[in-house]
Parts: C-alpha cells; sequence; structure tokens
C-alpha cells in the first residue's frame, strides 16, 4: 500500500500536507491543495493504516466486550435475545464513537481473565460476572472496566457496574398479580445467583409483605440444558398446576413456559398467570401477549459502553449507575381460577 511519503513525493508536497488533508485537519491546508490530495488518494484507493495511526497515538480505539456464559445453562449464548440486544446497544455506540469492538465468550472465568490481560484494548465492558468474578478480572486488567448486572458492593471499587433495581421491579410485579387475587405463586428460574437472585428476593418480599407464606417446593427450578429441557418443561408443568400464578425470572422462560402449558392444553391466563421481566420482543409477540417487567436491554448496553467511553476521556463516573423498570400489563395474568386442574380448591 502506498505511504504518506510516497503521496508527498510524487505531488512534490510535504508529508506534513498530505497526513493534514488525510486526517482531516482542514484549516492547516489550502483548498487548492486539499483539492489535489483528495483526487490522488481516490485515485490510488488510499486507505488510511488506522493501526499506525492508533500506536503513535498509544490507543487500539478497539473495546473488549467479555461474556460469562454458564455452562448449564447456554449453547450458544448470543442466541438469548436479551444478550443479543444488549450487544447490539453496545456495538453500535462503539461504532458511532469511533471504536470497534473485540468480543469474547467463555464459561470460564480463569480463561477470560487469562485473554483480557493480554488484549490491546482500551477498555472492557464485562457481562455473566457472578459473586467475586468482576473483582478477579479487574485485579489482572487495569484499564477502565465497566460491569453489566453484577451484584458485588466490594467490586463497585474497582469498577462501574450498569444494572436495575432488579429487586424492586420484581416485587412490583408480584404485588400486582397479588392485587389481582393470587395467593399461591411460584417463582421460576434456573438458580439463585446475582440478578436471578435479587429477582427472587423481590418475589419473596412482595409474598411475605401480603402475609403469604414461601415453601421450598414454591420455587420452580428449571433445567435449561437442551437435552434435559423437555423433562424439566414437564415437571414445570406438572408443579406449576398447584398454583394459579408463575413469576418467572425472564421472559425467555415465561414464553417456555407458556408455550409448553398451551401445548399440554393449558389456556393462559384462564388456567394459569404468567408474568416475566425484560419485556423483550417475545413476550410482545407471543399470544396471549406476556405481563412482564420492562427494562431497556439496549439502553442498558448503551448506557454500559457510553460510561466507557467517559472513563477514556479521562471523565468520572458513578460506581453504580441503575436504570428504571415499570410494570408492562398485557393479557397472561388475571383473577385465578376457582379450583385447580385436579379438581380440589386452591389454597
Amino acid at each position: 500500500m502506498i505511504t504518506i511519503k510516497e503521496i508527498a513525493a510524487q505531488l512534490n508536497m510535504s508529508t506534513t500536507t498530505v497526513s493534514n488533508v488525510i486526517h482531516g485537519k482542514d484549516g492547516e491546508v489550502s483548498e487548492a491543495k486539499r483539492a489535489i490530495v483528495r483526487e490522488f488518494l481516490e485515485k490510488v484507493d488510499y486507505v488510511p493504516n488506522i493501526n499506525a495511526r492508533n500506536l503513535a497515538q498509544n490507543e487500539s480505539k478497539i473495546i473488549g466486550v467479555a461474556l460469562k456464559a454458564r455452562a448449564d445453562k447456554y449453547e450458544n449464548l448470543i442466541m438469548d435475545p436479551f444478550v443479543a440486544e444488549l450487544i447490539g446497544g453496545i456495538e453500535e455506540t462503539i461504532r458511532n464513537a469511533g471504536y470497534f469492538m473485540m468480543l469474547y465468550i467463555s464459561r470460564d472465568t480463569e480463561k477470560i481473565m487469562r485473554y483480557v490481560s493480554t488484549w490491546n484494548v482500551d477498555g472492557l465492558i464485562l457481562f455473566g460476572m457472578i459473586g467475586d468474578d468482576g473483582i478477579r478480572v479487574s485485579a489482572r486488567y487495569k484499564k477502565p472496566i465497566v460491569c453489566i448486572d453484577t451484584y458485588s458492593i466490594e467490586g463497585l471499587k474497582h469498577f462501574t457496574n450498569v444494572g436495575l433495581d432488579d429487586e424492586k421491579g420484581t416485587y412490583e410485579m408480584v404485588k400486582y398479580i397479588i392485587s389481582c387475587g393470587h395467593n399461591r405463586i411460584a417463582f421460576m428460574s434456573d438458580n439463585t445467583n446475582g440478578v436471578d437472585y435479587a429477582r427472587f428476593c423481590g418475589y419473596r418480599k412482595a409474598l411475605e409483605e401480603a402475609g403469604i407464606e414461601y415453601k421450598e417446593e414454591d420455587f420452580l427450578k428449571i433445567r435449561p440444558r437442551s437435552e434435559e429441557i423437555e423433562e424439566s418443561l414437564e415437571e414445570m408443568c406438572l408443579r406449576s398446576m398447584d398454583y394459579t400464578a408463575v413469576m418467572c425470572v425472564s421472559d425467555l422462560y415465561a414464553v417456555t413456559l407458556m408455550s409448553a402449558l398451551s401445548d399440554r392444553g393449558i389456556r393462559i391466563p384462564e388456567g394459569i398467570s404468567i408474568a416475566g421481566f425484560d419485556d423483550n420482543m417475545l413476550g410482545s409477540l407471543y399470544r396471549p401477549a406476556l405481563t412482564t417487567v420492562h427494562q431497556d436491554v439496549k439502553q442498558k448496553g448503551v448506557v454500559a459502553a457510553q460510561t466507557l467511553l467517559k472513563q477514556l476521556k479521562g471523565e468520572k463516573t458513578e460506581h453504580q449507575i441503575t436504570l428504571p423498570t415499570r410494570l408492562v400489563i398485557r393479557d397472561t395474568v388475571t383473577t385465578p381460577r376457582k379450583t385447580s386442574f385436579y379438581g380440589y380448591k386452591n389454597h
């Protein structure tokens, strides 16, 4: 590829003049010379060497994004609508700011730590970190870090977290379900860690406030691995009939359960009420449309990327950024049935 020095020699101009035109410093060059240089650049199809420029400026113009996928849950993390929308928000914001995104997905925190510590990236966005994962990564990677949905008070000394008041959002939804007349409400998730635990706490808080006793069997634990999903759903459908409503930890699980119940001839919400959390495209397109807790997933990715970009400019940011939630009342929660499908009265 032709160099700036070679272009300058052919045009009988200084390398500074050619460089100024290439890098948009129009005020430094006369209009006539700018026209000559641009015509030549178009003629030779010149492409600036971004790597060389970034190296000279001591920056890579690359933002690293590392996602931790649970081995017992995901075969392909990007297939999750939540994750896809989140990455879309991050990538668009990074690209519009003139940066590139480097994406790495692993089920192993040690691998994430090992790889990101060798990346020549200007900053890092982490998602899926549980417990002290974020702290462990920040111990290896010394440049700015922004985490998404990480529950770690200690970690906020080392990085910024962008998240929700997940407990409050679930609490408000379960309160709404109770206000519709339900007092046998199950909670469906695949774990009690991080975000899922916060949402479980919101569910428990609403039950306790209403004087509804919680029992261990009220937690419906789905096994999301593909080889176990049908057996797990069969079990969930049988168990859910002991309840008049199910609060699902996500829209993905809510729609999965609704589909399985529908296949077994159980109508939603006449047979059982279902609520979710996220308000993604799945819930709005499914019929009946899903009652859920709204969060702006794309905006979460946008805010995480914007926060990291501010830090790269030397600006101070908050350690915890909490985005709002709101209830979206659609068609899947109604007053409870008077008897169960097994013919006895619900407690």
